[in-house]
C-alpha cells in the first residue's frame, strides 16, 4: 500500500473546521484536512501571533484569529489541539459561541481528565467526541506538521457514554480520511492503555536523559560524543513539548503511578538477575521483548529503519 493519502473528496465532510492550536499535530491536521478536502473552510485559532502569522504564510488555513470565539463561531466541527490542561479554559471561553449541532473533540493523550474538563461546560445540543491519534514526533510549531502524521497510525475515541451515534461515525469517518485506523474505548481504559505504551516510556526517557546530564563523573559533552543508539533514542523521546508531557502526567496520575509500581517491581527482579548473574532469566526477558519489538514492525506502526517510521512524505 503506497504511503500517500487519498485522494480529495468530491463533497467535504464538514462545511467549517476550527482548529484551536496550530502545533505539530493542529498544523498536520490543517495539512491533511487540505489534502483530502474534508472541510470548505478551515479556521486556525491559537494565541500566539507568531504561529498565526507562520500559518498565514504557510496557507495551512482559510481564516487565521487568536479570537476564539469568534473562530469558532459557526463551525460544525471544534478540534481542542492545546496541552490537556488547557482544555477547561478553552471549553469556558468557546461554549456560548458553540453552534447547536455541533461536534467538539480533541487530541490529547490523556481522556478522562479531558472529559471532565470539557464536557460540563458544553451547551445542549453539542456533542463531544474525544480523540486521541496516537501520532506524533518530537518536533512541535506549525512547521512541524506534515499531511502524512495520521496515516496508518491509530486514533482512538473515547466518546463518554450517551453521545450521540451520528456523530462518533462522523469523527471514525474524519480520522478515517487522515489516514488513521479508528478504534472505541472507554476513556479509562485508554488512560491505562497509553500510561504503560506511551507516559511511562517518556517519562523513563526523561530521567535517563537528566540522570546522564547530572553524573559528576562523566562530562556533558561526552555523554553527546559517545551516544550509542539506546540513548540516541531517549533523547528523542525527551525532546518531546515539555508543557504538553508536564499536564499529561498530572492529569493522567493514577494510572502513570499505577505503571511505575509495577515498573519498579520489574526492575528491582531484573537487577536480582544480574547481580546473581541468571543469565537465564535475562535471556528469556530479552527474548520476549524482542517479539513485542517484531510484533510492533509487523503491524505497521514501525518501520525496520532506526527512523521511528516517521520520514516525511509528501500526500
Amino acid at each position: 500500500m503506497p504511503n500517500r493519502l487519498g485522494p480529495p473528496l468530491e463533497t467535504p465532510l464538514f462545511d467549517r473546521i476550527a482548529l484551536i492550536g496550530l502545533g505539530l499535530i493542529g498544523s498536520s491536521i490543517a495539512r491533511a484536512v487540505r489534502h483530502r478536502n474534508l472541510a470548505r473552510t478551515i479556521v486556525a485559532i491559537d494565541r500566539d501571533d507568531a504561529t498565526l502569522a507562520r500559518v498565514r504564510e504557510l496557507r495551512i488555513a482559510d481564516e487565521v484569529t487568536s479570537d476564539l470565539a469568534a473562530g469558532v463561531r459557526g463551525a460544525d466541527l471544534v478540534i481542542l489541539c492545546v496541552p490537556v490542561g488547557a482544555c477547561e479554559t478553552v471549553a469556558k471561553t468557546m461554549k456560548a459561541s458553540l453552534k447547536a449541532g455541533a461536534i467538539v473533540s480533541d487530541v490529547g493523550s490523556v481522556k478522562a481528565s479531558v472529559i471532565a474538563q470539557v464536557q460540563p461546560h458544553l451547551p445542549d445540543g453539542v456533542s463531544f467526541v474525544p480523540a486521541h491519534p496516537v501520532a506524533g514526533t518530537e518536533y512541535s510549531g506549525p512547521d512541524a506538521g506534515f499531511a502524512t502524521l495520521f496515516l496508518k497510525r491509530w486514533c482512538i475515541l473515547t466518546p463518554p457514554e450517551g453521545t450521540d451515534e451520528a456523530a462518533i461515525e462522523r469523527m471514525r469517518d474524519f480520522w478515517s480520511a487522515l489516514g488513521s485506523d479508528v478504534e472505541v474505548m472507554t476513556a479509562q481504559h485508554h488512560d491505562l492503555v497509553l500510561a504503560i505504551t506511551s507516559h511511562v516510556p517518556h517519562l523513563i526517557a526523561y530521567n535517563i536523559v537528566g540522570t546522564a546530564a547530572d553524573l559528576e563523573t562523566v562530562t556533558q559533552s561526552e555523554v553527546i560524543k559517545f551516544s550509542a543508539g539506546g540513548f540516541r533514542d531517549f533523547t528523542r523521546i525527551a525532546a518531546s513539548d515539555p508543557t504538553m508531557w508536564r499536564d499529561v502526567f498530572l492529569h493522567n496520575k493514577e494510572a502513570v503511578l499505577e505503571m511505575l509500581a509495577r515498573l519498579n517491581e520489574d526492575i528491582a527482579l531484573l537487577a536480582r538477575a544480574i547481580r546473581w548473574g541468571e543469565g537465564d532469566k535475562l535471556h528469556d526477558l530479552f527474548t520476549r521483548t524482542r517479539a513485542i519489538r517484531r510484533g510492533i514492525i509487523s503491524q505497521g506502526q514501525e518501520t525496520p529503519e532506526p527512523d521511528f517510521g516517521r520520514r516525511r512524505e509528501d500526500p
